[in-house]
């Protein structure tokens, strides 16, 4: 396998998530919070068909892989009602370069639980993202 095959859709995905919060605040000035994450969520339930469709109407259906997909699908609904909170209420130029450091929760947990290693390079990086909490706070 390639060791790289996984960067286009990185990269697609940057770029998704760099519209959808640009995309945000700019539902925000016209709606509230709560009518925008009605609407994001309409738009996630669009892009879940065409995925049942790729999926010839059959997912999988192992109980644990469901039960964390349902969790992923809770926890971003929480995180996406709270960001388009905090972007309401505040500068979105803040607000997503804050959020943008979801990550550092992952890979902690990625560690402690999953036991995945962190090399030097990593472990810099994640001082660095602890320091732009701090000069972005």
């Amino acid at each position: 396998m390639n060791s790289i095959a996984w960067f286009p859709a990185a990269l697609i995905s940057l770029f998704s998530f760099g519209l959808w919060g640009f995309f945000t605040k700019m539902a925000i000035t016209y709606i509230d919070a709560k009518s925008a994450l009605f609407y994001q969520a309409i738009g996630i339930a669009c892009i879940g068909l065409v995925t049942l469709v790729l999926l010839k109407f059959k997912p999988d259906s192992e109980i644990k892989g469901m039960s964390f997909g349902l969790l992923s699908g809770i926890a971003t609904g929480i995180g996406s009602l709270l960001y388009l909170i905090a972007s309401d209420k505040g500068k979105v130029t803040t607000v997503v370069a804050l959020t943008a450091l979801y990550p550092l929760l992952t890979i902690f947990l990625a560690y402690v639980i999953l036991h995945e290693g962190i090399n030097l390079k990593q472990g810099f990086g994640v001082l660095l993202a602890l320091a732009a909490i701090y000069l972005l706070s």
